[in-house]
Parts: C-alpha cells; structure tokens; sequence
C-alpha cells in the first residue's frame, strides 16, 4: 500500500537548485536553515540561560558538562545521518523517486536502531562518562542526572534530528524549522515551569528538553502525513536495504567519525578546563552557548551547500557547484568579520545573556577572544566541508576535521593549560589553530581537483 504519492510539480519545486540562478535560491534555501540553527541554538542555551539566572552555579557547571555531553552524541547521529542527506540529495537531482524512497525507509529503521542502544548505554554509563569529564565534585551527581534523563531520550532525539537531515536532502529546509521551533517553544515553556515554579534545577531543565523533542516529533509526524513528498514510499520500504546502507555509512560514516573525535577534542578541553574549578567550567559552558550563536551563519552555509552541491553533482553540474561555493564563501566571510569584532570586544555582553555572576561572565569574556578570531576561519572553510560532503569527499572531510583536533587543538590545549598561570584565552586559542589548518588542507584539496580537472561538468 502506498503511504505517499509524487507529484511533478513538487519535483520541479524541489529540484530547482539545477536550474536558473545560484545566489537566490542558495540564500532563500540558507535562510530557514539559519533560523532553525538558531531555534536550535535557542533550545540548547535556554537550559543554561534560566538555570543560569534562577538556580546556582553548580546547577550551572553540571547543565553545561551535560548538554556538552549530549551535544557530541546528537552531532555524531546528525552528522551519520548526513550520509542520507547526501545520497537523496544525488538520488533526487537523478530524479530517483523509488530509490529515494527506500534510503528514507532504510535510514529511519538503521537510525532508530543506534538510537535504542544508545539511550540504553547512557542509562547505565552516565557515572562513568561524568567521571571522564572530570565534573566538578559539587556537580557530579546533578550531571548524571541531566545525563541519564536526557540520554534516556535519545530515540526522540535521534528521530527529531533525522527529520531535519531527510528533509534538507530534498532541498527543503522550511520543514526542519517548523520541528525546531515547536521544540524550542515547548523547552522554553518547560524549562520556566520546571526551574522557576518548581526550582528543579538541573533535572528540570533535562525534563523539558527532552519532553519538548516528544511534543515536536509528535506534531511533525502529523505534519509530514498530510505532506506530498518528491518520492514515491511503501510500507515494504521501511526495511534495511543492505546497499543502500552500505552508501549512507560510506558517506556519513567518515562524517560522523570525524565530527565524533573533533567534539571529543572539545570534551578533552572541557575536561581540562573542569580542572580549574567551578567558575571556569561555568564560563567555558556559557561562551560555548554564545558560540553557538556566533557560529550560525557559517554552519547554515555549510548544511546549505552540501545540499545544493548534492543535487547538481547527481546531476553531472560541477561548474554550477562551484560557483554556489564562491557566493556562500563570499557571504560567509563578510559576515564572520562581523561576529569577530563584535565577540571579540563585546564577549561580556553576550556572556552576561547567560549568566549574572560576574566572575563565570569574565571567564566567559575571556575565552570567546579566542573564539572570535576563530569566526574568520569557520566562515570560510565551513563552505569548503560543506561542498566536499556534497561531492562525497567524505573521508577527506573526516580526515582533515581528526588533523586539526589532534595535531592541533588537543595539544595546543594542554600545552596552554600547563603553564604557570594559565587562562582561558590561552586554551581557547587552540580552537582557532586548529580551524586555520583545516581551511589550508581545504583549499589544498581544491587546487588539487583544479589541477586534474575533476570539476568540470560531467554532461
């Protein structure tokens, strides 16, 4: 029985990215992409804004190692679920409607089987993984608890960003920002009733975010029933199709592995930060909530190409590609001139959004300098891995994101952190390095395909 019917001039709709202009429909493309990036950025530092402002710094440190935590598994299923992105991209811009259909039907049944087995895992692993982390001592005990009730949730989780991930495949990047705003709404509304009413603290605010998800997956599986999609699915699809697999983990796999080690290189740092006491753990916790902020733009652009690269590499349209690589650079780097001057002399101001204790803001304060140089990095070399997911380079983007996290930012961190009076500034400069390494490779690689003339047109 068929559950969803094609439609052509949904199909001509979602395969515009191979016709007609590059900019405007990069950018209209990139525009819901950012606000849900920023929904989501919202939802992520709502736990930490009103826990910050009705609970202790305690509260505080353990949301921040917590979500930390949480942040590095939901990006490995989100970046494992790039490999579905990429190849419906291809299969859509081929006009694959029924082979479209089984990688949606394999990918739901694949991910929901990691999703299980990981809130399994987190379940019973939460003491274990705090303890790694090296949570404050004060803080332990509310850090398991935010670890194992959110970890606990992972299938709603997975489910909720595996919407996303189809649908940006398809070229559609409105649906992913109605789930994320209906999710941030209902984490806000949670987060308020739990924390200021009840005084929850840290529990509070891992209840409602993953209560949030649920009421999110909910709706958007309704929406989705009433929606006509651009390819053709059956019950029978909703099985593992052993090929079809074999390439999202042959594309999402090198993706997820490096996006897995690069956070895991944030945790080290974290855990090296952990450390130095409650104050610090605080202040990196809230300018990685501010950086979550000021790196939007550049990761919209990043998600933004890999979809439009997808559909006009499956369509033999290098050139056209590329020039979609130039413009998103270009915009990307005016606007992350911005976000560094504005971080870079205005970090309390952002920091203080999160926090009203003064040393945690100054400690914040003086771990976004570094981030900020960072922003003239990202904005470029983000279009570089966004573009290279796209073509299916995969394994470089894997093995340039491992380099500049273990030849550079791991080392730099504890090198910095082992010298006599050390500060958060100073650590915080890794991250930048690293990212400066990572755009050379990049631009390395592409004068590399230049030279072989590997992308030129194939048709």
């Amino acid at each position: 029985m068929q559950l969803l019917f094609f439609k052509e001039d949904i199909m001509t709709k979602q395969t515009s990215f191979t016709q007609g202009k590059i900019l405007q429909p990069l950018i209209f493309f990139a525009f819901p992409v950012l606000l849900a990036l920023f929904l989501q950025a919202m939802y992520g530092a709502v736990d930490l804004l009103i826990v910050g402002k009705f609970a202790s710094s305690v509260d505080v440190s353990a949301v921040s190692t917590g979500s930390q935590i949480m942040v590095t598994l939901t990006n490995l299923v989100s970046s494992f679920a790039m490999g579905l992105t990429i190849l419906l991209g291809q299969q859509i811009g081929r006009g694959e409607k029924e082979a479209g259909g089984k990688s949606v039907g394999t990918g739901i049944i694949f991910f929901i089987i990691i999703a299980v087995i990981t809130s399994i895992a987190m379940l019973f692993l939460a003491p274990q993984i705090s303890s790694l982390m090296n949570a404050p001592q004060e803080a332990f005990d509310k850090t398991v608890a935010y670890l194992r009730i959110c970890g606990g949730g992972m299938v709603v989780i997975v489910v909720y960003n595996l919407i996303g991930c189809i649908f940006r495949g398809l070229g559609d990047s409105k649906t992913p920002l109605i789930t994320v705003a209906i999710a941030c709404v209902f984490n806000i509304i949670g987060d308020l009733i739990l924390c200021t009413i009840f005084h929850m603290g840290t529990v509070g605010a891992a209840i409602a975010t993953v209560f949030a998800q649920v009421i999110s997956v909910l709706i958007s599986l309704l929406l989705i029933r009433k929606t006509e999609l651009p390819f053709t699915l059956h019950r029978k699809y909703f099985k593992i199709d052993q090929q079809i697999l074999s390439k999202i983990i042959s594309f999402g796999a090198p993706i997820a592995l490096q996006d897995l080690l690069v956070s895991i290189s944030f945790l080290i740092i974290l855990a090296i930060v952990n450390t130095m006491g409650v104050t610090a753990s605080a202040g990196v916790g809230v300018a990685e909530k501010v950086c979550a902020f000021i790196m939007l733009i550049s990761s919209a652009f990043m998600q933004s190409i890999s979809a439009f690269v997808a559909q006009n590499y499956g369509a033999g349209l290098m050139n056209r590609a590329r020039s979609a690589l130039h413009y998103s650079c270009t915009v990307s780097f005016g606007i992350g001139i911005c976000m560094f001057l504005l971080t870079y002399f205005h970090g309390n101001i952002l920091a203080s959004i999160f926090s009203s204790n003064f040393k945690v803001i100054l400690a914040a304060s003086d771990y976004l300098k570094a981030y900020a140089i960072d922003c003239l990095f990202t904005s470029v070399f983000f279009c570089y891995t966004g573009f290279y997911n796209g073509i299916g380079k995969t394994k470089f983007v894997m093995i340039q994101g491992i380099l500049g996290a273990f030849l550079v930012r791991v080392p730099v961190s504890y090198f910095m952190s082992i010298q006599p009076h050390p500060n958060l500034f100073h650590i915080g400069l890794a991250t930048p390095l690293s990212s400066l390494l990572q755009l050379i490779l990049c631009l390395g690689l592409m004068a590399y395909l230049k030279h072989g003339n590997l992308l030129e047109d194939i048709n």
